[in-house]
């Protein structure tokens, strides 16, 4: 069997350093080279790993009005957020090219384009060339996120080749939504990486249904992040502390193989990039008897129309 049907990808089930852009980076280039010196090429992070998923919502009353309290976390998220336009992801761009390594990566993304004072929940994909290909905001932010995130558009919902396969990607509970699904099944999707905060109760049930559904590889992808984690010089820390479980996100991190069962079993307890391995041959003969997008779909009975018309504060005429 050729081997150029087979790729190892890296789960990088890391904490950042939370709230801090630069050393969250750091973490990341540290992951990057442990995959790169297992062979792998690709890896990907939890969702809004850099630089930090805004766990203090849920602890702190976060949809108090005008509480000072949440301003002055909200000030500092928004302050360490990712701006691509300013070369914030530079560093792991020369990372990815030295390495020859692609990336799905969380991000907080501070748009330009956007005004530059709302935060997105972005999947950003790095291909192996160093360069960012898409980056998608999540269409819509779940529950206590819609305080701290903005609501993103259907720009990003494009897939991307990586050797024989296909890569798709969705931030968290978008992977629950089936039309965002759909159109990536009929991109051609056959590995398909849905980043998660951080819990195995999000990741043990969907990730061996998307699987099944697409008859394709699933990598979920989680943060671990605990109580002690929290820096000291982060604003309002011992409120946060006070609140917050001793296990804020457990991990997760799994792979399912194109009929459900597991390459990689959920992981929990602990960080750690942990390495799958997967195989286009899988796939291949699971789409024998269905495949969503092709012999097993009725366009001519269901349709779905996208929109990826990247939106803007302002259009201009010059």
């Amino acid at each position: 069997m050729s081997t150029s049907k087979k790729i190892r990808i890296a789960l990088a089930q890391l904490a950042p350093v939370w709230l801090n852009r630069e050393a969250s980076i750091d973490r990341l280039l540290a992951g990057m080279e442990q995959a790169a010196a297992q062979d792998c090429r690709l890896l990907a992070t939890g969702e809004s790993w850099l630089p930090g998923y805004p766990f203090w919502l849920s602890a702190t009353d976060g949809a108090r009005f005008e509480s000072p309290l949440q301003k002055r976390i909200h000030a500092t998220y928004l302050e360490q957020g990712v701006n691509i336009e300013a070369g914030d992801l530079e560093a792991v761009c020369t990372a990815a090219r030295k390495h020859h390594l692609a990336l799905v990566l969380g991000v907080m993304e501070r748009p330009d384009s956007k005004g530059g004072h709302t935060l997105y929940a972005s999947r950003v994909y790095i291909s192996e060339q160093g360069e960012i290909a898409s980056v998608h905001r999540k269409l819509m932010p779940t529950y206590e996120e819609r305080l701290a995130w903005g609501i993103g558009d259907g720009h990003g919902l494009v897939t991307h080749r990586l050797g024989e396969f296909t890569v798709s990607a969705l931030n968290c509970w978008e992977n629950w939504m089936p039309l965002a699904r759909a159109a990536l099944y009929a991109q051609g999707s056959n590995l398909h990486v849905a980043i998660w905060p951080g819990s195995e109760r999000n990741t043990v049930d969907i990730t061996r249904h998307i699987a099944k559904e697409a008859r394709a590889y699933v990598v979920s992808v989680s943060s671990y992040f605990t109580r002690a984690m929290i820096p000291d010089d982060m604003p309002e820390a011992e409120a946060i502390r006070a609140a917050a479980p001793e296990v804020m996100a457990d991990g997760g991190s799994c792979v399912a193989a194109p009929d459900g069962s597991w390459v990689l079993p959920p992981q929990t307890g602990s960080e750690g990039v942990f390495v799958a391995e997967v195989n286009l041959q899988r796939v291949l003969e699971e789409r024998q008897n269905f495949d969503p997008s092709g012999h097993y779909a009725r366009p001519d009975v269901l349709g779905l129309t996208v929109n990826r018309v990247r939106q803007n504060s302002i259009q201009t005429i010059d």
